[in-house]
């Protein structure tokens, strides 16, 4: 006998996800809120009833389907390419003082914020530094804002990091991490609670295959293939 999934059925479980542990304490906060604001007035409620099914939205934590050829670099954050430079990595992941290719992503309030690893290896470093909490699409936000650095050390003995940085909005950053335990690439490792983002650092000589604009998946969307030659790839909006 064949099954087939019918088009209401995979609506529905685009719709009907599952929501990140971390996020049921602020989804039970907007509830009880929209609760007194029934109280109060019904108008409010109803903004309440908005809010929380925001919340609920923004906690989703929504299965992947992650590219597993070997050399993929994945993005590990849903949201826009911001930038793409050359950028020395930071200090405290002991990867040298020359720049390499970094490139960020941008999560912006309605996008998931379920961070996941850019491909496989194992844990060489982790260093979280407090810091302050400006636009995250500001370049200085690398250096300036509160942030969860994170080093994979590949089988063949090249280096990536993740760094998890806070906005102006986020004021948590949470990382499931531990230092030698082994990741596997679209794995779910943390998140960051509301507007943020995420930079990676590639290997010296890899060239990037996103463009700045362009929109990634987290566990999805293709960065960089470490086995490739060919040159960066250019964007256009069309």
């Amino acid at each position: 006998m064949n099954f087939m999934i019918s088009k209401d059925d995979g609506l529905l479980k685009d719709v009907l996800v599952p929501v990140a542990r971390e996020g049921w304490p602020f989804v039970g906060i907007f509830a009880g809120v929209t609760v007194l604001l029934f109280l109060l007035a019904d108008p409010l409620g109803i903004i309440g009833t908005v809010l929380t099914v925001w919340c609920v939205y923004f906690f989703r934590n929504p299965e992947r389907v992650t590219p597993s050829r070997d050399g993929l670099l994945i993005s590990p954050a849903d949201g826009v390419v911001q930038m793409i430079i050359d950028a020395v990595p930071p200090r405290e992941l002991d990867m040298g003082e020359d720049p390499i290719p970094r490139i960020s992503v941008f999560m912006n309030v309605f996008d998931c914020h379920v961070n996941r690893a850019p491909c496989d290896g194992r844990i060489g470093k982790l260093s979280y530094i407090p810091g302050k909490f400006m636009n995250a699409a500001l370049d200085k936000a690398s250096e300036d804002n509160e942030r969860q650095m994170i080093r994979i050390d590949l089988s063949d003995g090249r280096r990536v990091a993740a760094v998890q940085i806070a906005g102006l909005v986020a004021r948590r950053i949470v990382c499931y991490l531990q230092e030698d335990q082994t990741i596997l690439a679209g794995e779910r490792f943390g998140l960051i609670r509301f507007g943020s983002r995420v930079d990676v650092y590639l290997p010296k000589d890899v060239a990037p295959l996103a463009a700045v604009g362009q929109r990634c998946i987290a566990g999805e969307t293709v960065l960089a293939d470490m086995h490739a030659d060919e040159a960066p790839r250019a964007g256009e909006v069309r």
